[in-house]
């Protein structure tokens, strides 16, 4: 292990990291609440400040990703589809396996413009995470409890609110639900079963309502739909700690381009097309299971310098303020003002901890199988 390897994996520059992250988010979330007094005059206004605010806080994620851990994306899709990306509102389905899955598609998203701008219909939990959930609120994120007659009100009026939305978003859809483990896996092949479907081996059955809700209700805004399946080489099972120490993982993305003119607008066969799409997915995972690639032409699009700046002025910004007070606790010799910085220090790892278990698969709770949540698609 090199120096610099060495140096990612002590528990003091993660925690300065973290420091940067949480307060610097806060900051944001701040000058967001701050922002509202613009949507009664100009809704439009409002947004693009938003969007710019909510690219300072995420791009330090994909920073760690990027610059951090040297992660490396790579997509398999043609130039045409390429061209278009970042030029118009699309609908993104991107199976839902690993930790940072969501992190491999943010910095997509970075590399053509859209990380702002991009949307997610997440659960109704994560409206109460801080920073996450506070940024996506200011940012009109649509949040649902998965139950669909309690959602059905909430997710038409916020997905119609987005039609006039200025600036190109992509629209992340999960459409399994929840993210992927064994037991849930064997759940729903049960439930596959039942229903007459052919199962899938690397994937979760599909809920279809929120996909042929969001194609109706976006319907004359997005122009295609983008169908993302993520993989990672040597079977490696990439984690957001493994970012965090500076683990190196080579992401692998099949990227296909679907125009809504060609998906059906009836919801029956709407729900059908999008059950076989994960057909589709499931035999694109299985070719990538014995070929290590996935099929089509490759482009590694760069990483931008954006991110790097961007978690440097926030730094050079907070990190010198902590050190000159660090310092000055030390010099004192005061006990109690040095047990007070320590238990800042303690609370400080454990709240960093806590943000980080929202994204391990062991810990993800998920109502998935139970009869209610059987019953919504």
């Amino acid at each position: 292990m090199g120096l610099v390897a060495y140096l990612k994996t002590q528990f003091v520059l993660q925690l300065l990291l973290g420091f940067v992250f949480v307060v610097s988010g806060l900051l944001i979330n701040f000058i967001q609440l701050l922002t509202c007094v613009l949507w009664p005059i100009d809704k439009q206004l409002y947004r693009r400040i938003n969007t710019r605010l909510s690219y300072s806080l995420w791009s330090q994620l994909v920073m760690l990703l990027e610059w951090w851990s040297g992660t490396q994306c790579t997509l398999y899709t043609d130039q045409a589809t390429v061209d278009k990306f970042g030029k118009e509102h699309v609908i993104i389905i991107l199976n839902h396996n690993y930790e940072i899955d969501f992190l491999c598609g943010w910095t997509i998203c970075e590399r053509y413009g859209v990380l702002g701008s991009s949307k997610v219909l997440a659960k109704h939990e994560l409206l109460k995470v801080p920073l996450i959930g506070w940024t996506w609120y200011f940012l009109e994120i649509v949040f649902c409890k998965r139950k669909w007659e309690e959602d059905r009100e909430t997710v038409f009026r916020g997905l119609e609110r987005l039609r006039d939305y200025p600036e190109f978003m992509w629209f992340l859809l999960y459409c399994e639900g929840t993210r992927f483990t064994e037991k849930k896996h064997q759940i729903s092949m049960e439930v596959a079963e039942s229903k007459g479907l052919p199962k899938l081996k690397y994937h979760l059955l599909p809920r279809t309502k929120g996909f042929t809700t969001a194609l109706k209700c976006l319907k004359g805004t997005v122009s295609a739909v983008y169908d993302v399946t993520l993989n990672f080489k040597d079977h490696q099972v990439p984690t957001l700690l493994g970012i965090i120490n500076g683990k190196k993982y080579m992401a692998d993305m099949r990227i296909r381009r679907f125009p809504v003119e060609e998906i059906p607008e009836d919801e029956k066969e709407c729900a059908n097309w999008l059950h076989k799409l994960y057909q589709e997915k499931d035999a694109l995972q299985e070719h990538y299971h014995k070929e290590g690639t996935f099929p089509g032409p490759t482009i590694t699009p760069p990483r931008r310098l954006w991110t790097l700046l961007n978690f440097l002025f926030w730094a050079a910004l907070l990190l010198s303020p902590l050190i000159n007070f660090a310092c000055g606790v030390v010099v004192s010799g005061s006990p109690l003002l040095i047990l007070g910085f320590s238990l800042f220090l303690i609370v400080a790892s454990l709240a960093i901890r806590r943000l980080i278990g929202v994204t391990e698969v062991k810990k993800t709770g998920s109502s998935y199988g139970d009869e209610g949540s059987k019953k919504q698609n």
